[in-house]
């Protein structure tokens, strides 16, 4: 039940990252001195633990995709279901702990100046 919980959130977030990044995007064709500004506020340290949760967000949400159709469309899918749940959590933060690094430079960089 979490992992479903989970993946309807994190399919949430995604959207709502969407539609921002739709928004401000329009918002160069109507002032570029906005634009400008609001993309100014994107380089802070806050914002980039932000973008490691939204990789967190669609890795996992790309992940646990992948396990629910295998539990809908292989005929053993619902028998293993839960070992493919810890495989997905495993593969998981694996991949998590390999997009720490670049996440750690990036904020560094943002406070401690290039």
């Amino acid at each position: 039940m979490w992992s479903w919980v989970a993946h309807r959130v994190t399919g949430v977030l995604i959207f709502f990252f969407l539609f921002v990044h739709v928004l401000d995007t329009a918002l160069v064709r109507v002032s570029p001195e906005a634009y400008d500004k609001v993309v100014a506020t994107y380089k802070t340290p806050i914002v980039a633990l932000l973008e490691y949760g939204l990789v967190a967000a669609i890795l996992f949400h790309a992940l646990n995709g992948l396990r629910v159709i295998a539990v809908d469309f292989w005929s053993k899918g619902p028998r293993y279901q839960k070992q493919m749940f810890w495989t997905v959590m495993g593969v998981w933060i694996v991949l998590m702990i390999g997009a720490l690094y670049p996440v750690l430079g990036h904020a560094a960089r943002a406070l401690f100046g290039s």
